[in-house]
């Protein structure tokens, strides 16, 4: 059993496996009018990371569910990278998670029970450091592994984030390094270095429950996770959603140690172009290195921040008492005629 990789059971793999953003919005295009729903705070108009439904004035029960095919080859780290995944979205929100549902795609005539459970056993170890149960599930026999948690959560009215309030003016943070996409294709090619591939598990691997405790902050003006559309599309859903242009610094933006050797290789998934092809024509300075990591799809991406730029140094002290050493790496603008995002 330990020599199955799971990598070469499926097409896809982690976030890289979604649809891209133009096909996308193509299939949640409809004509069809549903009822309003007064006490609904978010739903899927505005692309956001999860469904916000009001309970009371002050409180909020947020829901999302995220699954996807392996990423890497050993099972128990596939389910602790697909439950922090899909426990990001609440955190991506301001919430807190408090229960999860496991989504099991398995082809049982494949691949060994064995391994499933232990796919399950690594969304347990996720859990339990979220401090939430895994509360049951759904499995199905499928053509290829698929592994997801449908999570609800909790979140004050007041500390609510979404990724379409953001203002020309705040300044842009990114709390994890790009690149996973692209290490995990290589490690899937049997051409990653090991040393590389640890490092991208460790991030992916890594709660981003740093977005529950900045929530607090209304100087913290909107929230999302960087996942399949890599930085460049969520980035886009949030100047597209608050009417606002951005500008990135190129050079500040946080890489994964050791990433130009793949990318000089060109090493890269299938969906960092077809990412590139939704949403060429709203970018300029897009050069032949930024495209590969700017549009590289994460998993279990960083939290992309919004955040006035005169609370900048409270922002940033903060943000050093929890870990993380940050700097902007760009800003958003009034909207441009002829850009969304300016890369310089």
């Amino acid at each position: 059993m330990n020599e199955i990789k799971l990598t070469q059971y499926s097409h896809g793999a982690g976030c890289g496996c979604k649809i891209a953003p133009a096909v996308l919005d193509k299939i949640l295009h409809s004509d069809f009018k549903s009822a309003g729903f007064s006490k609904l705070l978010v739903g899927n108009e505005s692309k956001d990371d999860a469904a916000v439904y009001e309970l009371d004035n002050d409180n909020c029960i947020i829901s999302t569910t995220d699954f996807f095919m392996p990423i890497v080859d050993d099972a128990f780290t596939f389910g602790k990278i697909a439950s922090v995944n899909a426990i990001s979205d609440v955190y991506a929100m301001g919430g807190n998670p408090i229960m999860a549902l496991a989504i099991l795609g398995w082809p049982v005539d494949k691949l060994p029970a064995e391994l499933a459970q232990k796919v399950l056993d690594g969304a347990r170890e996720v859990c339990r450091e979220a401090n939430i149960p895994l509360a049951g599930g759904h499995s199905i026999d499928s053509p290829e592994p698929i592994f997801g948690l449908a999570v609800t959560g909790t979140v004050s009215k007041a500390n609510l984030k979404k990724n379409n309030t953001a203002h020309a003016g705040n300044l842009l943070y990114l709390t994890k390094p790009l690149g996973v996409g692209i290490i995990t294709t290589a490690q899937k090619r049997g051409l990653a270095l090991n040393e590389d591939v640890t490092r991208a598990v460790t991030y992916m691997t890594t709660l981003n429950a740093v977005g529950a405790a900045i929530s607090k902050h209304s100087f913290v003006t909107a929230l999302t996770d960087i996942t399949g559309f890599g930085l460049l599309g969520h980035l886009l859903e949030v100047c597209e959603g608050s009417g606002v242009s951005a500008e990135i610094n190129y050079s500040t933006v946080p890489l994964i140690e050791n990433l130009n050797y793949y990318t000089a290789k060109m090493i890269y998934p299938d969906n960092t172009m077809r990412n590139w092809q939704s949403y060429d024509k709203k970018v300029k300075g897009i050069g032949a290195e930024s495209l590969l990591t700017l549009c590289d799809p994460q998993t279990s991406g960083g939290l992309l921040i919004c955040v006035e730029a005169d609370s900048q140094n409270e922002f940033e002290n903060e943000m050093t008492s929890l870990g993380f050493q940050l700097q902007p790496i760009g800003k958003l603008k009034e909207p441009q005629p002829d850009f969304v995002v300016s890369i310089i």
